[in-house]
């Protein structure tokens, strides 16, 4: 099988591209300089060499929340039209065709965490934006997937918005400068390299074609998750709780929007717990982490 990944360098693209090579699939990996995905002509090119049975994995976005509530246009024209025309040139080449989306699909009305089957509800222009790539990627290739994720940490960091939150808080922590972080807002940490792994598990089995809920199992405020990465390294810091209203934010963010999977069961697949994967990801990034993690 040939993967192509569209946005190879980012911090899930760059693991998808891994996880297909560990896997033993002929990867191509696709960066903004070999195609665009707002330009159809351009994906014809990158996309050229896919035949049935390939498929072709869209993580490009334009994911900075408040960004996308200033210029909704531009979130349309990447996250909703670039969605499409991917979708399109991998179904003209009879490939299958996978749609990395969001938790911010939701509204963050749920008290417990939305599995693949709830009804999506967007709240702000970057999930309303996500939300149209999904429906536009099935109408466009029957033969698709929509993976969702949702707060990702990975050793590549985010393009858009420079490194990660797990990076953040220990350069918080090295510095002894306890940081204020949300306490109203519950979610799913995503390690990069599981959701990864996980989707690539869905291509070489030939899953059926849908949605999946690709996040790590559980969930914690923003300021959990800080305090988490703190005990891992072993740092005595802990940050100071603060209500999401005081960060006077352009975009609303729902208020919970934990993942959860009913679908990857059926095939034998699970996510490990998020606690497991930020050990993970402290180890890999490197010795320095490695020897401040703390025994489980």
């Amino acid at each position: 099988m040939q993967i192509a990944v569209i946005g190879a360098k980012g911090q899930v693209g760059s693991e998808i591209v891994a996880a297909a090579r560990d896997a033993r699939c002929d990867v191509i990996a696709l960066t903004h300089a070999d195609c665009d995905v707002t330009d159809r002509v351009s994906l014809d090119r990158a996309l050229g060499a896919l035949r049935e049975g390939d498929a072709a994995v869209n993580t490009a976005a334009f994911h900075r929340t408040d960004a996308c509530e200033a210029d909704p246009e531009r979130a349309m024209a990447v996250n909703a039209l670039g969605a499409y025309n991917v979708a399109a040139a991998a179904h003209a080449r009879s490939a299958a065709a996978v749609y990395v989306s969001t938790d911010y699909v939701f509204d963050g009305e749920a008290t417990h965490p939305y599995t693949e089957n709830a009804a999506p509800r967007p709240i702000n222009a970057y999930g309303v934006s996500k939300l149209a790539g999904e429906m536009l990627l099935a109408h466009a290739n029957p033969a698709s997937y929509i993976t969702r994720i949702s707060s990702v940490f990975g050793i590549a960091g985010s393009s858009g918005k420079g490194g990660n939150f797990v990076e953040t808080m220990i350069a918080k922590a090295d510095a002894g400068a306890p940081p204020d972080v949300v306490d109203d807002i519950v979610m799913a940490p995503t390690y990069a390299a599981d959701c990864a792994a996980l989707l690539v598990q869905l291509l070489i089995r030939r899953a059926p074609f849908g949605t999946y809920h690709l996040s790590n199992a559980g969930e914690c405020s923003w300021r959990e998750f800080a305090d988490a990465i703190f005990t891992a390294i072993g740092s005595p810091v802990r940050a100071r709780a603060v209500a999401s209203r005081q960060n006077n934010a352009a975009a609303r963010r729902p208020r919970y929007s934990a993942l959860a999977s009913e679908k990857l069961a059926l095939l034998g697949l699970a996510s490990r717990p998020w606690h497991e994967a930020l050990d993970a990801y402290l180890i890999e990034r490197g010795e320095r982490a490695r020897a401040r993690v703390s025994p489980a």
